[in-house]
This record gives structure tokens, C-alpha cells and sequence, in this order.
């Protein structure tokens, strides 16, 4: 059995088909199956340690970007897709997989387009509440579709939506566990004070970044605040800290941090009061497995189409609040994490709305659907 997963460019497309990987090799266990050779077709291997760890071998496939705006390299990259599908269907042809598995983005298309020719099944998922154009290019020809928010349905040509079934988005093992115990001590963080996680997706946010920073007296003057800068933006935001916090007496519970790792993410999640996040379909899974409240600052939709969708499709369930980046202010920000940390019963209102809307089974679901279709083409 050969399963072959494709799509990337963000850790919001990577991480969930590690996430189903996990989900694959506890089923094979448990169901006492061969287990099948898992492949991972894209530009870039993304996260190699990730693919090692789980036995996915990576193969090369090219693809170009198609920008939303008039660009030359539109039609360079254009090339660059073709030259993909060509290599892709070698590499197919060769490993003749029962089974794709897509999570969509510009990434996926090659591979995607050459398992069409070979009539390879396909499962897509979609993991934002508005799908991306690679997604509802697939869906014409998926065998199955799977998405995160009920309402990306709506989206997808009336003629697949008997296809369609709401999975949830698959999060990690590791992720779906938060660990309160030694937490503070491992994060050096303050007692009987609140803990706010900020958040500014993979590469962090430096619009957030410079919000948090110019909001730092306050924000520390109640709260131990963790941040997540981004591996680029760490060292500038680090300095400047150290200037505006120099003589303040709350100092001490300012921890930024370039990367959390997964332990350090686990710990944080447990003893966080409020997460302050970017709107990615992944992180929102994650919150809302953490039961937190959380207020979310989405990309503007003129550089991404899917993050304003995802916060407010969340913020309906009563568990998020939005603040758009255009009104974002020191003061705004400060005012609401504020507000969130100092009552009580809206906190653990907004907590119990989160509970509901991630399913910690997703990935295993997904799973089964990949071994079902795998086996069923295999025979």
C-alpha cells in the first residue's frame, strides 16, 4: 500500500498531514496492517525532521505560484507548474500510489493534475472557511473532500457537495495535549498573575509585533506575556523590550520567544488565559482544542483571502473576538486582553464556546478514510 500526501507552502498546509500521518501509523497498529509507504510531493520538504520522524520520504515536484494580481512571474511561474506535472507524472507513474491525499495551496496542483491523468484517487482537504482556488480546481475530480468549517461547503460547485463531509482539521498528537504541571516554572513566569499567549503564526507578525511592544507597560502591568516573535523578528523585538521595559518593576513578565516548540506550546497552552493570534484555519483548530479564549487578528484579505473568513466563521461560536488590522491600536489591544483576563465569566464562557469546535479526532478520521480508499484500490 503506497499513500502519497501533497500540498505546502505554509505550515497551515504542512502540519495537518503530519497530523493524519500519526493518525495512519496507529491505525495500521491497531488493525494489525501492513504499513502502507507514505511519500510527500512538493516544492520544499517544509519540515524534514517532521517527515522523518514519521517515515515519509520526500520527492521534489516544482510549482509555481498563481498571484492574485497582474505579475510577469505569473507566466514564468506558469512554466514552472507545467514542468511539475511532467515530473510528477514520472514520479506516480513510478510509485503508482493507491491513494492522494491534498491539502491543497499552489503546491498541490502538479501533483494533483497528474494523479487526474493516472486516475489515481484523491481526498482533499480544506482547512479554511473560504476554500483556496487549488482546493475548488481538485474538488471536480476528488473522491472525497473534507473541510474544517461547515460553512466552506457553500463555496464548492453544488455537484461535488455530495462529497463533502465537515472532518475538522487534523492537529498533531502533541498539540492536542496541554500540560499545566511545571508550566510556570519552565517559562519562568509569575504566580497569581494572568498569562497571555501571543501568537503571530510561523513566521510571526511584525503589525502584531509592533502593537505588543508599544502596549508592553500596560500589558505587563497585569499579566505575564508570552511572544512569539518569529525567528526574523526576534532579535529587533527583543531590544526594543529591553528600552521600553528598562525601569519598569513588571519587567520580568515579558518572555519573547522566536519558536515555541512543542513542549514549550504545550505549556504555554496550559496556564494562557487568552491567546492574542493570527486567524490561520490551524491555529484556530488548536485554541479551540486548548479551550481558551482568544482574540484574533486576521492577515487583511487583500494578502490573504481566508483569514478574515476563518476569525469571524470562529468568532460566531462566541469563543473569539476580532480585531481587524486596520483598527488595531496599543490601546485597543490592551483594553480587550484586559477586559477578557479580568472577568472571569466571560473567560469561561468563551472557553466553552472554543470546546466544541475541534474535533481531537479529525486526523483520525481522515485517516480512515485514506486506509478505506487505499485498500479499497489496492484490491
Amino acid at each position: 500500500m503506497t499513500i502519497v500526501f501533497t500540498g505546502g507552502g505554509t505550515g497551515g498546509h504542512f502540519y495537518p498531514i503530519i497530523a493524519i500521518a500519526e493518525a495512519l501509523s496507529d491505525l495500521v497498529r491497531e488493525e494489525h496492517l501492513l504499513a502502507p509507504k507514505l511519500y510527500y510531493l512538493a516544492p520544499n520538504p517544509f519540515d524534514e525532521k517532521a517527515l522523518f520522524e514519521n517515515g515519509i520520504a520526500y520527492v521534489a515536484i516544482p510549482a509555481g505560484k498563481m498571484r492574485r494580481y497582474f505579475s510577469l512571474q505569473n507566466v514564468t511561474d506558469a512554466f514552472v507548474t507545467f514542468a511539475g506535472i511532467i515530473r510528477a507524472v514520472i514520479v506516480l507513474f513510478r510509485l503508482y500510489p493507491d491513494v492522494i491525499v491534498s491539502k491543497g495551496g499552489y503546491a498541490s496542483v502538479p501533483t494533483v493534475l497528474a494523479a487526474r491523468l493516472l486516475r489515481i484517487p484523491i481526498i482533499i482537504h480544506e482547512s479554511d472557511a473560504k476554500p483556496g482556488r487549488a482546493n475548488l480546481f481538485a474538488a471536480k475530480f476528488a473522491t472525497k473532500i473534507a473541510i474544517s468549517f461547515e460553512s466552506a461547503a457553500e463555496y464548492f460547485p453544488k455537484k461535488v457537495r455530495n462529497k463533502i463531509a465537515r472532518t475538522g482539521m487534523p492537529i498533531r498528537k502533541a498539540l492536542t495535549r496541554i500540560e499545566k504541571e511545571g508550566a510556570q516554572q519552565y517559562l519562568e513566569l509569575e504566580k497569581d498573575v494572568p498569562t497571555v499567549l501571543i501568537l503571530g503564526g510561523s513566521q510571526g507578525s511584525m503589525r502584531i509585533n509592533e502593537a505588543i511592544l508599544s502596549s508592553l507597560p500596560t500589558l505587563v502591568s497585569f499579566a505575564n506575556i508570552i511572544h512569539q516573535t518569529g525567528e526574523a523578528n526576534f532579535k529587533n523585538v527583543e531590544s526594543v523590550a529591553q528600552v521600553v521595559l528598562a525601569k519598569n518593576p513588571h519587567a520580568n513578565r515579558y518572555h519573547p520567544l522566536n519558536y515555541l516548540s512543542e513542549m514549550a506550546l504545550q505549556r504555554a497552552a496550559g496556564v494562557t488565559s487568552v491567546v492574542v493570534s493570527r486567524a490561520g484555519s490551524g491555529t484556530i483548530a488548536e485554541i479551540g482544542l486548548w479551550k481558551k479564549p482568544s482574540i484574533l487578528i486576521p492577515i487583511p484579505e487583500s494578502i490573504s483571502h481566508d483569514q478574515r473568513t476563518n476569525a469571524y466563521a470562529y468568532s460566531k461560536t462566541g469563543a473569539a473576538i476580532v480585531i481587524e488590522e486596520k483598527n488595531l491600536t496599543p490601546n485597543l489591544l490592551a483594553s480587550e486582553v484586559r477586559h477578557i483576563t479580568g472577568d472571569t465569566e466571560l473567560a469561561k464562557r468563551m472557553g466553552a464556546a472554543a470546546e466544541g469546535f475541534t474535533d481531537p479526532d479529525a486526523a483520525r478520521i481522515l485517516a480512515r478514510e485514506v486506509l478505506a480508499l487505499a485498500l479499497a484500490h489496492e484490491s
